[in-house]
This record gives C-alpha cells, sequence and structure tokens, in this order.
C-alpha cells in the first residue's frame, strides 16, 4: 500500500489532481474561520453546547445539522450553511423529474437537458440559501445571541443584508469548489467536500476521547471511558466500517444472455454476462430522509415539554401528554429507534422505487438481444426484476437500520457524546465510507492504467510499474 502511495506522486496528471483537491479542502477549511458580522460567538457557541448537553430541541437541531456542516452552525460563520442547500435542490429536482413529464423530456435531451437541469438546480440552490439564511439570522436574534450594535435601526437592516449575502455566497462558492474538483481534481467535487464536513468533526471526538479515558477497568464514573469501554468502541467502530463497505459493494448479480447475430460468415453476440444490483441501491438517503423526520417530533415534543415545566407549577392534562411524548421521542427511546427504523424501511422502498425502473431496464434489454435465462422478454422480465429488487431491498434496509440506530443506542445507554458516537455508524460514517471507496477506486484505475501497482494489488505485482498480459 505504500508503495501504492508512492505511484500517486510518480505519475504528474494524477498528482496534480490529488494536490488540487487537497488545496481546495484547504481553503474549504479557511472558511470555517470567517465568523458572520454582528454575531455574539462565544454566547452561540455557549448556547449550542447546552442545548446539546440538555437534548432541547434546538440541540438536536444542532447535532443533526452538525454532521453536514461540520460543526459551523455552532460558529456562525460564512460557509454556516454548508454545502446542503445545493444537495437538497438536486434532490427536489431528482424528485420532481419523476413526475413531471417537463423534466423527464428534458433528461432526454443529452448534454444540453442536463446543462438546464443544472442551472435550475443552481437557481434553486440560492432559494433554499436565503430562506434558510433568514431562519438562522432570526433564530439568533430571538435568542439574543446578536450583538447589541446591531439590534435596532439601520444596523439591523445591515445585519441581515450582511448575513444573507454571507451564507449564500459561502453556499454558492462550496458549490463552485465542487464544480472544481470535478473538473481538475479526483472523485465527486461535492461529495469531497461533504465528507470533509464530516471528517472536520473527528479531532473534537478524539480529544474528548483523550480527556475524559481512565485506563482503570473499575472507573464506573460518570463521563469517563475506561480501558474495557475504549477497546469496545475501537473493536464497534471496526465492525460498523466494515458493515458499511459490506453493504456499499454488495450486489446480487443477475445472468444475462446475449442473443447471436450472424453478420456474413461471422457470429457476434451470445455471450453471458451479468447485471449489478445493489444490495443498498437507494445509499444514504433512507438515513437522512429518516432522521431529518426525527428531528422535529423530537424538537417539537421536547419544546412542549419545556414549555410546560418552565413554570414551576404542576402541568395539567397537556402538560403531561407533552413530557410523555417528549420521553418516547427522546433519542434512544423504545418509540423513537421503532419509528426511525420503520421509516428507514419506508424511504428505502420510496427511493429505490424512483431511482429504478424494472419496466425500462426490462425493455433496454429486449432492444439490445438480451434475456435473462428462463424468464420471457417483456413484462415477465419486468416483474422478475422487481421481485428481486423488493427482496434485496428488504435486507439492505435491515442493515441500514442496524447502523443508523447504532450512534443513538450508544449515547443513551452509554452516555457517550453524540459528536463521540456518530463514528459508530449512521449517515456520517455511510457517507465518508461511499466517497472513501470511490475515491480509492478512482485512484486504483488511474494507476492501473498506466501499469502501476495499485491499492488493491497483490504485494508483488506493487513495486512499479509493469506490463500486464492480454489475458489478465
Amino acid at each position: 500500500m505504500l508503495q501504492a502511495f508512492v505511484n500517486i506522486f510518480r505519475i504528474p496528471d494524477l498528482r496534480n489532481r490529488v494536490l488540487f483537491t487537497l488545496g481546495m479542502l484547504v481553503i474549504y477549511r479557511i472558511g470555517f474561520w470567517i465568523p458572520l458580522v454582528g454575531v455574539d460567538q462565544t454566547q452561540l457557541a455557549d448556547a449550542a453546547a447546552k442545548a446539546s448537553e440538555n437534548a432541547t430541541g434546538f440541540g438536536r437541531i444542532v447535532q443533526f445539522a452538525s454532521i453536514f456542516s461540520g460543526g459551523s452552525l455552532q460558529q456562525s460563520t460564512i460557509f454556516g450553511l454548508g454545502i446542503m442547500p445545493y444537495i437538497t435542490a438536486g434532490i427536489i429536482f431528482q424528485l420532481l423529474g419523476q413526475v413531471l413529464p417537463a423534466l423527464q423530456e428534458l433528461k432526454k435531451e443529452g448534454a444540453g437537458g442536463q446543462q438546464k437541469l443544472a442551472e435550475w438546480t443552481r437557481y434553486a440552490t440560492v432559494g433554499l440559501c436565503i430562506f434558510q439564511g433568514w431562519m438562522w439570522l432570526s433564530y439568533l436574534r430571538t435568542q439574543n445571541l446578536v450583538q447589541p450594535q446591531f439590534e435596532q435601526g439601520s444596523a439591523l437592516v445591515f445585519f441581515y443584508i450582511s448575513g444573507f449575502c454571507a451564507l449564500t455566497a459561502g453556499s454558492l462558492f462550496l458549490m463552485w469548489l465542487g464544480e472544481q474538483i470535478d473538473k481538475y481534481g479526483i472523485g465527486n467535487g461535492i461529495s469531497i467536500i461533504l465528507t470533509a464536513g464530516i471528517l472536520s468533526r473527528m479531532p473534537d471526538a478524539l480529544m474528548w476521547l483523550a480527556q475524559n479515558f481512565d485506563p482503570r477497568q473499575s472507573s464506573d464514573a460518570e463521563g469517563k471511558v475506561g480501558l474495557v469501554g475504549l477497546l469496545l468502541l475501537l473493536a464497534g467502530f471496526l465492525a460498523v466500517t466494515a458493515g458499511a463497505i459490506l453493504i456499499t459493494v454488495a450486489q446480487r448479480r443477475i445472468p444475462i444472455q446475449q442473443a447471436k447475430h450472424t453478420v456474413g460468415r461471422r457470429v457476434y453476440g451470445g455471450q453471458k454476462l451479468y447485471l449489478p444490483l445493489r444490495l443498498n441501491h437507494a445509499g444514504v438517503m433512507p438515513i437522512i430522509f429518516a432522521s431529518s423526520f426525527m428531528v422535529f417530533p423530537s424538537a417539537f415534543f421536547g419544546w412542549l415539554a419545556s414549555s410546560a415545566q418552565a413554570g414551576g407549577a404542576e402541568p395539567g392534562l397537556l402538560g403531561k401528554t407533552a413530557i410523555f411524548l417528549a420521553a418516547a421521542f427522546d433519542m434512544g427511546a423504545y418509540p423513537y429507534v421503532i419509528l426511525e427504523i420503520a421509516l428507514i424501511y419506508f424511504f428505502s422502498y420510496f427511493w429505490t422505487t424512483v431511482q429504478f425502473s424494472p419496466d425500462e431496464m426490462s425493455k433496454q434489454l429486449r432492444d439490445h438481444g438480451s434475456m435473462i435465462p428462463g424468464i420471457r422478454p417483456g413484462p415477465f422480465t419486468s416483474e422478475y426484476l422487481e421481485r428481486i429488487m423488493e427482496r434485496i431491498t428488504y435486507v439492505g434496509a435491515g442493515f441500514l437500520a442496524v447502523i443508523a440506530i447504532i450512534p443513538t443506542l450508544v449515547t443513551q445507554q452509554l452516555g457517550i457524546p453524540f459528536n463521540v458516537s456518530q463514528f459508530l455508524g449512521g449517515t456520517g460514517l455511510l457517507i465518508v465510507v461511499s466517497v472513501g471507496l470511490d475515491v480509492v477506486q478512482r485512484i486504483e484505475a488511474n494507476l492501473l492504467m498506466r501499469n502501476y501497482g495499485g491499492f488493491l494489488s497483490g504485494s508483488s505485482e506493487a513495486n512499479g510499474p509493469r506490463i500486464r498480459s492480454a489475458r489478465a
């Protein structure tokens, strides 16, 4: 593997792409040190820390948003919204493309149609940035987290205008960075930026472990991690990471038989191929959707419960109901976990239905003169593919549900902070694993194309440039 890293810098084009990607990520992290004008950063950090510790509604929203924004909501910087507005706009147009005939026709126009959709996605990103920026700035003002000199008159107008411009420009700049990485770097730019925001929280998790580590196995002090606990966390991280890799690369291969075509004296086709169907065809989207939906009832009932207990008097029937629902939808509670698993299954089937079209796939197989052995072309092939996809989606959704609830259970049962347990599973880990595998495969392809040993090659073959045989 070390030789593979050396081989990367032996190829000028690949070396420039890797260094360009790293340079863009450095620029991305610099933006987290540029705060918004008029925000009291000290009070904001204290409020976010207290809200997270007390598991209030705001704390749950901050914890979920910080997974994708690199913690910038607590800092309130120009990159506070992160790349999520652009991703959200892309998801919206992807869903609309399945129900609006105009967008479906636009997709079929080729490069011109894709360019038009990309332009509309950028416009939608600007609108989402303005809306989310207004919500965030208004919340800061209602919580008295704005500096006093920006509270009234023209200074308040300047605070809102500068905040809108800074947050919108920050998200659009990140979108531009992602496009530059696509052109001149290695990997998918948007995914790499999202992964960098997730990994930026790992030093805080390691620092918490270092500060709260107690080597005495008998230590059971609150907030402390003993030697056994540290080994369990490490083993859990390795096991969950291996499981996430397995889910990402697992496939169900459907045998495909091509028809033979005779042209003159030559016979073409007749080859036996495979149609790979991913076990987790929906990717990380079911967990993102399920987590997003679970944040709102948890935050809403938590706010109602805190309001019912604020007066100090005995709460009435509605107050007791709110307290009960807040406890039921608390992270790690049994109803919370059951509902989250149900939502993951629902969105797994929903997203697979949106992305996977058995009718279109069976039509393409028939047009190319291919068929599944033992299955008649046309509607029978479509029904067979749909039945297979339903079964493997059930298994994939089960794996996703297990990985998704591990951080919640660790936080609730072991008292580990969420910024540490989030690396034991959930959305962030799946995104990091998927992007990491994609980058490694791209580098591997560049190395093998130039006859160098890659990361996945044997040690005896990775000792320098070589010529592969035609049979290999």
